[in-house]
């Protein structure tokens, strides 16, 4: 899984924040809140979005709907595991990954792994 680009990861952070349907149109006026950007640059990205399947998409009258097809936590762990998948010696990866972490997170992690160990075999 590829890196979002600088826009695809601003329309794709509005459909994960705001975990609901939205047309391009929603999209287009609240990013103009921040910064100009075009109807037709965020229509065209948008299915660009679609097409690979970072979006899902249904007609309510004339109008696209979209909405994220998976979460944030969904697409960040794709890119970690992507990224992982780059390395020809993994647990140095991992290493060097979780030396990257801070406290509050090598917390989680050490929670997250507690609950995918396999339990033993009574």
């Amino acid at each position: 899984m590829r890196r979002l680009g600088d826009l695809e990861a601003e329309i794709m952070d509005r459909y994960w924040r705001w975990n609901r349907p939205a047309t391009v149109r929603e999209i287009v006026d609240d990013i103009n809140r921040h910064r100009d950007v075009a109807y037709t640059t965020v229509t065209t990205v948008t299915t660009i979005l679609f097409h690979k399947g970072y979006l899902t998409r249904a007609r309510d009258g004339r109008v696209w709907v979209y909405r994220a097809a998976a979460t944030r936590e969904i697409y960040a762990a794709a890119l970690m595991e992507d990224g992982l998948a780059a390395s020809e010696d993994r647990p140095a990866a991992l290493l060097r990954f979780v030396e990257c972490l801070d406290e509050p997170e090598r917390a989680a992690l050490h929670r997250a792994l507690r609950v995918v160990a396999p339990r033993p075999a009574d």
